[in-house]
């Protein structure tokens, strides 16, 4: 085009350009026809799906797979723009490739969500040009779609994989020496060397004329309940999840390994009122049930009332159980403040407070201070960081169980406890 113009213009001086021009437009006028006539000749040419879980899993990876099928009879180019969440701030999104006549072409990309909640996804615009590429024909799919995104499953999954071939320890969770035994009886067996001399049994082994010993297995069906405070100190995001998220998707994974363990699993979530309550249940089914109760926890992020979780725990929960708090204080004062109440929750129950270190500070901690400002700073940072550990010394001079953990590695230590407390027979 630029050419016939520059043609026309030199045609002034040159008369006889003029009918090379007028050809020349002529011919692109039939190229166009015939481009477009490519294009259009069928109006169901391209065809694109894209396929959705019914689930997306909270700070996960997810993928997101995508068809496109062609029934031209030439290679075509295609350019995929597809309508994100807005929840994701993404407007960026593009695929190119080249597509074969009459083939189809998969590919996926990730999304990353960081909110519970409903998300919907927009048109699948897909933009196709023939070899000519004067034209691009755009096709538009799947108008509206919405997937939910409940807490991490596909971190329960893989807790859930680990749990039942007893690989944990893979993942860095810990062997604990056993203590003594429980005291539910499983089975007698023939000894062997490394038994404890202390559980033979002298009437089994009268019997059979050789050394048997009682076999004892950890103790089931116990009450464990994960408490999550929704209160506004959770409400501190790290790598865009806040701690609440981080709490929730921990306590999906560990309630489905309590569950495998053959435990009983609960849940409370509290701030200025007692917001959810599921009373310990052994049932395998029950696991839904709490997936649907994370799913909609929800917070306005107020202070939070602990006498108030007393009172209830003391009402609704009569048995002796494993209480798994998650909560975060910043300051040693903040959790003076609440010490009576965890006090008195530990004397009828196993407390265990789970409470957050403050990755970002590490940064700085770290960090080379470089003039006055950064060693202020630092300073800073320093005293936060020696509070949390005073912390755990605190409630460690009560009687109270705690886990001091990084956000990203709360599933892990979560369980990591719990199977400390099982093998040591302290519940």
């Amino acid at each position: 085009m630029a050419l016939i113009a520059v043609v026309f213009l030199v045609s002034y001086w040159i008369p006889v350009l003029f009918t090379v021009a007028t050809l020349m437009a002529f011919l692109l006028l039939i190229l166009l026809s015939f481009d477009f006539w490519l294009l259009y000749q069928n109006k169901t040419a391209i065809s694109a799906e894209r396929h959705l879980p019914e689930k997306f899993s909270n700070s996960d990876n997810n993928p997101v797979p995508i068809r496109i099928r062609s029934t031209y009879n030439f290679s075509t180019t295609i350019e995929v723009i597809d309508e994100l969440p807005v929840q994701f701030q993404k407007r960026d999104f593009f695929y190119a490739t080249i597509l074969p006549p009459l083939e189809q072409h998969k590919f996926e990309y990730s999304l990353r969500p960081v909110d519970r909640g409903e998300y919907e996804f927009g048109h699948l615009n897909v933009f196709c040009a023939s070899p000519l590429k004067i034209f691009k024909r755009r096709f538009q799919f799947q108008n509206r779609q919405l997937v939910k995104v409940y807490p991490s499953i596909m971190q329960m999954q893989k807790y859930d994989f680990l749990a039942i071939s007893n690989s944990l320890t893979l993942l860095g969770l810990k062997k604990i020496r056993r203590i003594g035994h429980t005291s539910e009886f499983e089975q007698i067996k023939e000894y062997v060397v490394g038994d404890d001399f202390r559980t033979i049994n002298w009437k089994a082994t009268a019997k059979h004329a050789d050394l048997m010993v009682n076999q004892y297995q950890d103790e089931k069906s116990q009450p464990i309940y994960s408490i999550i405070d929704t209160g506004r100190v959770m409400k501190m995001p790290f790598n865009g999840l806040k701690l609440l998220d981080y709490a929730i998707n921990a306590s999906l994974a560990f309630s489905n390994v309590a569950l495998k363990k053959q435990d009983k699993v609960g849940l409370l979530a509290f701030s200025k009122d007692i917001e959810q309550f599921l009373p310990a249940q052994q049932k395998p089914s029950y696991l839904s049930k709490i997936l649907e109760t994370l799913y909609n926890i929800n917070t306005a992020f107020y202070d939070s009332d602990y006498s108030l979780l007393y009172a209830h725990i003391k009402r609704k929960i009569r048995q002796r159980g494993l209480l798994l708090l998650y909560t975060n204080f910043e300051h040693l004062s903040a959790l003076k403040r609440q010490l009576p109440y965890l006090q008195a929750l530990s004397k009828k129950h196993l407390l265990v407070v789970i409470i957050f270190e403050n990755t970002e500070l590490k940064q700085l901690l770290y960090s080379e201070a470089t003039n006055l400002q950064d060693i202020y700073h630092k300073t800073i940072a320093e005293k936060f960081d020696y509070e949390k550990r005073l912390m755990v010394l605190e409630l460690q001079k009560h009687g109270i169980q705690s886990v001091l953990t990084k956000p990203e590695d709360l599933t892990i230590n979560t369980i990591n406890k719990y199977l400390e407390i099982k093998a040591r027979g302290l519940l």
